[in-house]
C-alpha cells in the first residue's frame, strides 16, 4: 500500500486533487506452491481468520485464492438501552490469476466482500448556544453517561452494510521500445446505512441511506523501455459511474413543532404540534407513526476522460528534469426527486421543498494540469528534489439543495417545485490547487539508517466544503482560498544487532480566507484566517522493533506509539467541539520459528486512551 501526497493524475488513470491511496494485491505466482493461514483472537469476541493459497497450473498459468473473515462485538457503551455499539462481521473472497508467455502478461482479479457493521455513533455536545436553545424549546434533555459513553435511541436502526463486487483485468505487452499496459476495472456495490444523527435519547433525527451503483474504468498506458537519458510514458483513461440513492430523514413530529415554534415565535414554548397549530388557528392530524419522514431519491450519471504525457531527461549524470501535462474532462448528470412527506408538517427540515417531478441538471468541467520535477543525486545514496504540480477537482451537485434553494414555511405549508419554476439541482464549482514540494532523502551508516524530509505548500482556490443551514438542508459551497504548508520527516535506524527504530513527525498549518457563507458566525469575516479544523497541527509515530535469534527461531517484540495534537472546532473555532490531543500505544511480543509459524501476544491501546474520530459542528 502507498499513501501519496498532493495532486495525482500521472501514475493513475483517475485524476485526484489531494492525494491517493494505491493498493496492490498480491498476484498469483507461476513457479511456486505456497500459502498461509493467520488466526487472530482477542477480547470482545474479536476474531480474524485470513489465508491464501497459490496454485501453479502449468508453466504459463497460476491462480491464487485468498479469504478473510472478521468479527468483533461493540465497545462503545450506550445507555439507551444498556448495550455496546460499533460491532462488525465482515468476510471476503478474492480469486486472482496470472498468465505469462513471451512478451505478454495477463492478470485477473475477482473479489467479493460483504460487510455488516454499525453506523456512526454520536454523542450530543450538551453546552453552547445551540444546545441552550434546544433545551429552552423542548425542556431539559438528559444525555446519560460520561463523555466517553453515548445515549442514543437508534429508532431508525444501526447499519453500515455493504456488498461489493470488484473485477480487474490487466494486460502488459512488451514491445522493443515500450510496454503497453491495459488496465480495466469494474466495481458494483449495494450499500445500506442507518444512524441516530442527533446523539440524544430523543428521536430528533435519524438518517438512512440506501444506495446501489456501478463503476467502470479503462486505462491504456505506454511506458518507454529506452536506455538513454530520455524516458517517457503516456496514457489515456476513461471512467463511467452510475449511482442511485434513497435518503430518509426522520424524527418525531412534536419535537419539530416544539423547536421551530420556539425558534419562529420569539421564545414561545409549545407542548407539541397540536398546541402549535392551535396557536396558528388550525387543526393538526399526526402522521400514522407520529414521525416526520422526509425522503429523496437521487440518480447520478458521471463519466470522464483523461490523457497525460510525462517526459524525464537526464541533463547530466546526476541531474534529471521531469515534466508532464494532463487533460481531464468530467461530465455529471444529476437527478433529484423529493416527494411530499405524509406528515402535515411538510419538508421544512431536511429540504425545505418537495418536487412534483424529477429535476435534472447536467454540467461539465475540464482542465489542463502541468507538473515539473527536478531531481539531483549528489551521491549514490542521496536524492534532493523540488516539484510543482497543479491539481484539479471537478464540480458537482448538492444532494439536499436546489440552486436558489426556496424556504419552507411551517405555517403556510409545502413549497412544491416543478421544472417550470426554474429550480434545478445545486451545482458546486470546481476546485484547483497549486502544489509545491522540496525534499531530501539519504542513507547513512552503511545502509543502517534511512532519513527523509519533505516540505510542501498548497495554494487551493474554490475549496469544496459542505455547510448546514437553518432549515436543515446541507449545501455545497466553495471556500474562497486556502493556503497550507507543512513538513514531514521520517527516520529508520538500526540500534545494535537486534533492534530497529522508526520515527516520524509531521507539522501542518493552514489559513482559509474568503469563506463567505461557509462561516457559521453572524459576521462572516469572523472566520477569516481559520485553520483547516479537521487536520491536527502536529502528528507523529514511534516504533521500536526487536528480533533476538535463538536456536530454531527468534524472540520478537514491538512497541508502537502514535500521537496527534488537538483538532476540530469548525470554522467558528468552538471550544465545545474541540477534540483533545491524544497518544496511543501498543505492545507486542512473540516467537517466530524457522519452520514457517509464529505466535504473538499483543495489547492495543496500552494506556486505555480515549478519543473521538471526528466532529460535526452544526453550531455546536
Amino acid at each position: 500500500a502507498e499513501v501519496l501526497r498532493g495532486p495525482q493524475g500521472f501514475l493513475f488513470g483517475r485524476n485526484s486533487i489531494g492525494g491517493a491511496f494505491s493498493v496492490h494485491t498480491r498476484r498469483a505466482v507461476i513457479d511456486s506452491t505456497e500459502g498461509f493461514v493467520n488466526v487472530d483472537i482477542g477480547e470482545r469476541d474479536h476474531a480474524v481468520l485470513d489465508g491464501a493459497i497459490n496454485i501453479p497450473v502449468n508453466d504459463n498459468f497460476a491462480m491464487r485464492l485468498a479469504a478473510m473473515y472478521s468479527q468483533e462485538d461493540g465497545f462503545v457503551e450506550n445507555n439507551f438501552p444498556s448495550e455496546d455499539l460499533i460491532e462488525r462481521e465482515n468476510w471476503a473472497l478474492r480469486w486472482s490469476t496470472t498468465y505469462e508467455t513471451g512478451n505478454l502478461g495477463i492478470y485477473t482479479m475477482v473479489e467479493y466482500e460483504e460487510r455488516e457493521q454499525s453506523g456512526s455513533v454520536y454523542r450530543a455536545v450538551t453546552e453552547g448556544d445551540v444546545w441552550d436553545t434546544l433545551e429552552a424549546a423542548l425542556g431539559p434533555i438528559n444525555v446519560r453517561g460520561s463523555d466517553e459513553e453515548v445515549d442514543v435511541d437508534r429508532s431508525g436502526g444501526d447499519n453500515d452494510d455493504s456488498d461489493i463486487l470488484t473485477l480487474g483485468l490487466r494486460v502488459d505487452y512488451d514491445f522493443d521500445f515500450a510496454t503497453l499496459t491495459s488496465n480495466t476495472g469494474y466495481k458494483d456495490h449495494d450499500y445500506y446505512y442507518n444512524e441516530d444523527y442527533d446523539g440524544t435519547p430523543l428521536n430528533l433525527e435519524t438518517y438512512r441511506q440506501d444506495q446501489e451503483g456501478d463503476y467502470f474504468q479503462q486505462e491504456l498506458r505506454l511506458t518507454s523501455n529506452s536506455e538513454g537519458p530520455l524516458s517517457w510514458y503516456a496514457g489515456v483513461s476513461y471512467y463511467k459511474e452510475d449511482l442511485e440513492t434513497s435518503y430518509v430523514f426522520g424524527g418525531e413530529e412534536d419535537f419539530f413543532c416544539q423547536y421551530y415554534g420556539y425558534y419562529y415565535n420569539y421564545g414561545m414554548t409549545f407542548s407539541g404540534c397540536e398546541d402549535l397549530y392551535s396557536y396558528y388557528g388550525s387543526e393538526f392530524t399526526p402522521s400514522a407513526n407520529g414521525l416526520l419522514e422526509e425522503t429523496a431519491t437521487i440518480k447520478g450519471k458521471y463519466e470522464g476522460w483523461g490523457a497525460y504525457l510525462n517526459l524525464a531527461y537526464f541533463i547530466t549524470e546526476n541531474v534529471q528534469i521531469e515534466g508532464g501535462l494532463r487533460w481531464t474532462d468530467d461530465e455529471k448528470e444529476f437527478t433529484t426527486s423529493v416527494p411530499t412527506p405524509e406528515s402535515e408538517l411538510g419538508p421544512y427540515w431536511a429540504f425545505g421543498y418537495s418536487t412534483a417531478e424529477p429535476l435534472t441538471a447536467k454540467e461539465s468541467w475540464d482542465d489542463v494540469t502541468p507538473r515539473v520535477i527536478l531531481k539531483w543525486t549528489p551521491s549514490d545514496t542521496a536524492l534532493l528534489f523540488a516539484s510543482y504540480t497543479a491539481g484539479y477537482k471537478s464540480g458537482g451537485f448538492g444532494t439536499f439543495s436546489l440552486a436558489d434553494n426556496p424556504d419552507g414555511d411551517i405555517a403556510s405549508g409545502n413549497v412544491v417545485i416543478v421544472r417550470a419554476d426554474g429550480f434545478l439541482p445545486d451545482p458546486g464549482d470546481r476546485g484547483e490547487v497549486d502544489s509545491y514540494e522540496i525534499g531530501y532523502k539519504d542513507t547513512f551508516l552503511d545502509g543502517t539508517m534511512n532519513f527523509d524530509i519533505v516540505a510542501f505548500y498548497y495554494d487551493y482556490t474554490d475549496f469544496q466544503v459542505t455547510v448546514g443551514t437553518e432549515s436543515g438542508a446541507t449545501l455545497i459551497e466553495n471556500a474562497g482560498e486556502v493556503e497550507a504548508y507543512g513538513v514531514e520527516s521520517s527516520l529508520t535506524a538500526g540500534i545494535g544487532d537486534y533492534l530497529t527504530a522508526y520515527f516520524t513527525v509531521g507539522y501542518f498549518d493552514s489559513e482559509a480566507n474568503e469563506l463567505g457563507d461557509v462561516c457559521g458566525k453572524e459576521d462572516p469575516l469572523g472566520c477569516e484566517g481559520t485553520h483547516l479544523f479537521w487536520a491536527p497541527e502536529w502528528s507523529g509515530s514511534l516504533v521500536l522493533h526487536g528480533a533476538y535469534p535463538m536456536n530454531s527461531g527468534a524472540i520478537t517484540g514491538a512497541f508502537e506509539l502514535t500521537w496527534e495534537s488537538e483538532r476540530g472546532g469548525g470554522w467558528e473555532e468552538l471550544d465545545e467541539t474541540l477534540i483533545d490531543s491524544y497518544e496511543e500505544m501498543s505492545l507486542r511480543v512473540g516467537w517466530e520459528s524457522d519452520n514457517n509459524w509464529f505466535v504473538e501476544a499483543y495489547v492495543e491501546n496500552l494506556t486505555d486512551e480515549f478519543s473521538w474520530d471526528g466532529m460535526n459542528n452544526l453550531g455546536g
